[in-house]
């Protein structure tokens, strides 16, 4: 019999298939691949987050200040390069500045053994707080052209970044499924304490997880900087809540210890389709923020459903 998993997995697909059809009635330019590949430039650079995000559930932990550290990053990242610094050193020190915030969440959570969602709460208001001191209300831009291909080159006929997506998302499925590493944060989520008595460093992986969270939300800081061609301090607002609400649907266990990449992703898709078709009838932002809300409840609320009714039997 198949595994739970691998069926919500196939429903996933459905569901896909029907969000693009969707958009294809609601736009008849949609259904080429070329409209289809291409509208995805839309919503791929917060998808980089969903990958960590991956990780960080399935040990029972939550970052909710990823958006803070996108605009953080992005902000920081503007201002040097208008400063003189040249472009390529600046993104490399918005790549270090949102490694070292997602590793000060990870060690204030493993040092002071503190929720994960009291901390990141804090920091997510510390860092869009940081932001706006640095820029103020203010936008920073005037790029180098070269910088706008993060955001909207192609290769061939195929978006860059949706390239890169699928790179990040064979190297991190390779490590969660077929790595030692991935084995101890599937331990970790399923005991962690079983898993500190049994030799894992619990400690130290949440750490590196929480700072490879800070560097995915950097590099979306730089995709979603590309594509804007400006960035200001409240730019990735509410980010948290779709990348959680991606990896939630696409069936990772709030209780730890469960899930697979493969199923995030594929709901990285569909939540990025379907808020690309609302806005082609102009559904207001604030219905896309409640829309978004409802999958996150219905599909927790499923998925642990699930899990209970299995753990049962």
């Amino acid at each position: 019999m198949k595994s739970f998993f691998l069926q919500w997995e196939w429903l996933l697909i459905l569901i896909l298939v029907f969000v693009i059809f969707f958009n294809g009635v609601l736009s008849p330019y949609f259904l080429n691949v070329d409209s289809i590949l291409g509208s995805s430039m839309t919503f791929l650079d917060k998808a980089f987050i969903v990958f960590p995000m991956v990780l960080i559930m399935i040990m029972r932990e939550i970052d909710i200040s990823v958006g803070s550290t996108v605009a953080l990053s992005a902000v920081i990242m503007s201002v040097l390069y208008n400063a003189g610094v040249p472009m390529a050193a600046a993104i490399i020190i918005c790549l270090l500045v949102g490694g070292l915030c997602g590793m000060i969440n990870g060690f204030l959570i493993v040092k002071y053994q503190l929720s994960a969602v009291i901390v990141t709460l804090s920091t997510m208001i510390l860092y869009r707080g940081l932001a706006y001191v640095i820029l103020e209300d203010q936008s920073a831009g005037d790029f180098p052209s070269w910088f706008s291909y993060f955001g909207w080159g192609y290769v061939g006929k195929i978006p860059f970044i949706l390239i890169l997506f699928l790179i990040f998302t064979i190297i991190f499925t390779i490590t969660l499924h077929k790595t030692t590493f991935g084995r101890k944060v599937y331990g970790i989520g399923s005991n962690p304490k079983a898993s500190k008595f049994s030799g894992i460093e619990v400690s130290k992986i949440k750490i590196i997880v929480f700072t490879i969270a800070g560097i995915c939300a950097a590099i979306t800081a730089i995709f979603l900087t590309s594509r804007m061609g400006s960035t200001r301090p409240n730019v990735a607002d509410m980010y948290e809540l779709d990348v959680i609400a991606m990896v939630a649907l696409g069936g990772i266990s709030t209780a730890g210890g469960k899930g697979k990449m493969l199923g995030a992703v594929i709901a990285v898709f569909i939540i990025g389709y379907l808020q690309y078709g609302l806005g082609l009838i102009n559904v207001p932002a604030q219905s896309l923020l409640v829309i978004t809300g409802l999958l996150l409840i219905l599909s927790v609320t499923v998925t642990n459903l699930k899990f209970r009714k299995r753990k049962k039997q």
